[in-house]
């Protein structure tokens, strides 16, 4: 089972020496530079939480390799975010994130006990968010996502996952059906993979509300941002959302179920469309209070230290370059000092 690394101070240096000349360039051409290690007067270390009841002690920060990895390899940046302590690398299938779990691969393999692997792909399904399951169209869904789950294992070349997602997860009916949960039993038994999560940015409430008294989930990665719930729909908030600290009870639920609650999308509404010309970099500074409403942070660094202090285990973030890991360990391991 993986551990919580005990990461050396010379490795750590070592990453930051490779990192430092690329996110300097990187991190001046942000609308609101980002605040590094250096400006913070200490090198950061990584800090952990014990992930739901998988006992797993994760770093807060989760590398998010699919986006990363889709198009080509990307081991120095794995292993500079190992050697910074990161030990949870989530991927996804082929059919969405193209060769992100082949190229995933070898860095998985050489360090298997080291970390935690997820990977993750759709139910599928055609349904509504609230429609009900018919059985053949249930066994149907449980097959091809058991399916997914052996090509994912393929891609990656490894015998077992440690978490295995129902990937954009928006129906609780098909979250807690029998069928599928039966599908991932016989995998578990098998030997595939140790746990069951589910991942959703579209009636996210509701679905996690389900796998809460379901009784059946170990992690639930969540679409949520320090203004309430993220909606993939508009790529902007869901309409009426409560803000995240109102949400508090919905997610004390499922932590007190014994699922760990992983972040995403935390940051996606501030950069907006840029290809459109536009973003969102004071959307949630309405919800900040001193001192981390006057912290020497970028608006992601913000978001992302907001919502790891309001009720998440851990945050998901898509780091496609050493700036962007730069920047986001700064949040993940700091987030504690700016709420008493």
């Amino acid at each position: 089972m993986p551990t919580e690394p005990s990461t050396s101070r010379r490795r750590f240096l070592q990453y930051l020496a490779v990192a430092g000349a690329t996110a300097q360039g990187l991190l001046r051409s942000r609308a609101a530079r980002a605040a590094e290690p250096e400006s913070l007067g200490a090198t950061p270390e990584m800090t952990y939480r014990t992930l739901g009841r998988t006992g797993h002690r994760a770093s807060r920060l989760v590398f998010g390799c699919g986006a990363a990895l889709s198009r080509r390899p990307g081991d120095a940046l794995l292993e500079a975010a190992l050697g910074a302590g990161v030990n949870v690398f989530d991927v996804g299938f082929r059919e969405y994130y193209r060769d992100a779990e082949k190229h995933l691969g070898p860095f998985a393999r050489r360090h298997r006990d080291e970390i935690f692997l997820i990977s993750k792909a759709y139910v599928p399904i055609e349904i509504e968010p609230n429609d009900t399951l018919r059985p053949a169209e249930a066994r149907a869904a449980a097959a091809g996502w058991a399916d997914s789950l052996d090509g994912s294992l393929r891609e990656l070349g490894v015998e077992q996952l440690d978490a295995y997602y129902m990937m954009a997860a928006y129906n609780p009916h098909v979250v807690t059906n029998d069928e599928l949960y039966a599908a991932f039993e016989r995998a578990k038994q098998a030997g595939k993979v140790r746990f069951l999560g589910l991942s959703t940015h579209r009636n996210a409430q509701a679905v996690l509300q389900a796998a809460t008294r379901s009784g059946r989930f170990d992690l639930a990665m969540i679409a949520i941002t320090p203004g309430g719930w993220y909606d993939w729909e508009s790529k902007g908030l869901l309409d009426d959302t409560p803000p995240m600290r109102d949400l508090a009870p919905v997610l004390d639920a499922a932590r007190e179920a014994g699922i760990g609650l992983v972040g995403m999308k935390a940051g996606r509404y501030l950069a907006g469309r840029k290809f459109l010309g536009w973003g969102n970099p004071t959307a949630f500074d309405e919800f900040y209070a001193d001192p981390l409403a006057g912290a020497a942070l970028s608006p992601y660094q913000k978001s992302y230290a907001f919502v790891l202090e309001h009720g998440l285990d851990v945050v998901n973030a898509d780091m496609q370059e050493m700036a962007h890991l730069r920047e986001n360990l700064v949040a993940a391991t700091t987030s504690q000092q700016y709420f008493a």
